[in-house]
């Protein structure tokens, strides 16, 4: 984290660090509200598709308050899915904030990590709300950036005993499996996204497949799905 001059800059470490999925579900459960009473103004994002790719450019502005008490924030970001492949996150961009008094910018944060935490504290608010309170068993359908902070975020509000793990992606999998250090709770790679959800209580689609990775008919009664995916048509 540094300063330059009165705008504060804050890299993916100190996004991390000073932003736990588990507070943001409490942030996010605010922010919605606000928005559904009128005194933050959220309107819908601008998607530049970039001729001839499967990439977009967006840019997302919101406005909270007014005058001293108020600020303007924008998040700025391009969306690549071919990243999952290369050293570099499907989501890059900043997220900027300035006050509404003067429309001074007072930080520059990195949108990668603010988008996995903001996006994992959303399912992880809608689980608290709409999960039934015994559900213990997890399945993730999907191991690339979206994975941790939702594991995160399911045992912030559910008590979670197992996690399976699926992903189109073999090796990804396995990658996350072996990273997972989750006392007292069984991390289970399946073979399929079918047996995967079977008999799940929670299920998180986290996946960029452009096509349907979950049949309605694998899911138990009761199941709370937390769909996440692409955000743009293929």
């Amino acid at each position: 984290m540094r300063s330059n001059g009165s705008t504060l800059i804050l890299t993916d470490y100190d996004v991390r660090a000073l932003l736990p999925v588990a507070a943001c579900i409490d942030v996010m459960a605010d922010a919605l509200a606000e928005v559904a009473r009128g005194t933050s103004t959220l309107p819908l994002r601008t998607v530049l598709r970039l001729a001839g790719t499967s990439n977009v450019f967006a840019s997302m502005p919101a406005v909270h308050g007014a005058g001293a008490h108020g600020s303007i924030g924008a998040k700025v970001i391009t969306v690549f899915p071919g990243n999952q492949d290369t050293p570099y996150d499907s989501h890059i961009g900043a997220v900027l904030l300035f006050d509404a008094e003067h429309g001074r910018l007072l930080a520059i944060a990195d949108a990668s990590s603010i988008t996995a935490i903001r996006t994992a504290a959303v399912s992880g608010l809608a689980t608290r709300l709409l999960a039934r309170h015994d559900a213990a068993e997890l399945a993730l359908l999907g191991a690339g950036v979206l994975a941790v902070p939702h594991i995160e975020a399911m045992c912030a509000v559910r008590s979670i005993a197992r996690v399976r793990l699926w992903s189109r992606s073999e090796s990804r999998v396995q990658r996350l499996a072996a990273k997972l250090h989750l006392p007292g709770i069984e991390i289970i790679v399946a073979d399929s996204a079918k047996s995967a959800v079977l008999n799940a209580d929670i299920v998180c689609t986290i996946t960029s497949a452009r096509t349907p990775v979950l049949e309605g008919h694998w899911l138990a009664p009761g199941t709370h799905v937390n769909a996440v995916g692409a955000s743009v048509r293929d």
